[in-house]
C-alpha cells in the first residue's frame, strides 16, 4: 500500500508542477498517464521495497472477505505477468480503458496495446492455474 501511496503522491506532484500546461478536458488522461509511467519507472529502477512505518494504524479496518479464497492466487499470478503487460492489463480491465485510450496513455501503438493484452492474459492464466494448483495440493 505504501508504494500506491507515493506513486500517487508523486503524481500529484508533477499534476501541480505542469498544472498551467495540462488541458483541463484532459486532465483526468493526463493523471492517468503520469501514474502509469511512474508505476512502470519504479519496477525499471527495482524499487520494490518494503518501507517500515512509524506506527502501526490506530484502529483496524474490517476486510470485505467475500472472494477471499480467490484473491492471493490472482495477486501472486499477477506478480509473473511482466510491468509493462501488467500496466496494460490494469488500464483495459480495471480501469475499462479502450485499446486507443491505453495506447495513448503508454505513447505506443494500438497494435502493441494488443498483442501486450494478448501476452500479459496468457500469462496471467498459466500462472493463476499454476497457483491455483499449488494452492488445492
Amino acid at each position: 500500500m505504501g508504494e500506491a501511496e507515493e506513486i500517487a503522491q508523486n503524481a500529484f506532484v508533477r499534476m501541480y508542477v505542469h498544472w498551467p500546461k495540462v488541458r483541463r478536458e484532459t486532465a483526468e488522461a493526463y493523471l492517468r498517464t503520469v501514474v502509469t509511467r511512474l508505476f512502470l519507472d519504479s519496477r525499471r529502477r527495482g524499487r520494490w521495497r518494503e518501507q517500515a512505518v512509524a506506527a502501526p494504524p490506530e484502529s483496524a479496518v474490517e476486510a470485505d472477505t467475500s472472494g477471499a479464497d480467490e484473491r492471493p492466487p490472482l495477486l501472486a499470478a499477477l506478480q509473473h505477468v511482466a510491468p509493462r503487460q501488467r500496466a496494460v492489463l490494469v488500464l483495459r480491465f480495471v480501469h475499462d480503458l479502450s485499446v486507443e485510450q491505453v495506447a495513448e496513455a503508454l505513447r505506443c501503438s494500438t497494435g502493441t496495446v494488443k498483442s501486450q493484452t494478448a501476452r500479459g492474459l496468457q500469462t496471467l492464466r498459466e500462472a493463476y492455474r499454476g497457483a491455483m494448483t499449488r494452492g488445492s495440493a
